[in-house]
């Protein structure tokens, strides 16, 4: 379930850290499972992988 920009603008620096540790553990998850051949729904990797960009692409404008 892949968010919107708009989305991630919204949250505060806290909240976008926070996130990036969940989705950066999601992704470890779903690289498990598909090493292991129980992906069910194999662009899971890709909307996480893209989510954990726009969230990191956020944090990093909010530092300078």
């Amino acid at each position: 379930m892949a968010k919107s920009l708009a989305a991630f603008r919204e949250l505060s620096l806290d909240e976008l850290r926070s996130k990036e540790r969940e989705l950066d553990d999601q992704l470890f998850r779903l690289r498990i499972q598909k090493s292991m051949g129980q992906l069910d729904v194999p662009l899971k990797v890709r909307s996480v992988r893209r989510d954990l960009a726009r969230v990191k692409t956020l944090l990093n404008e909010k530092r300078a």
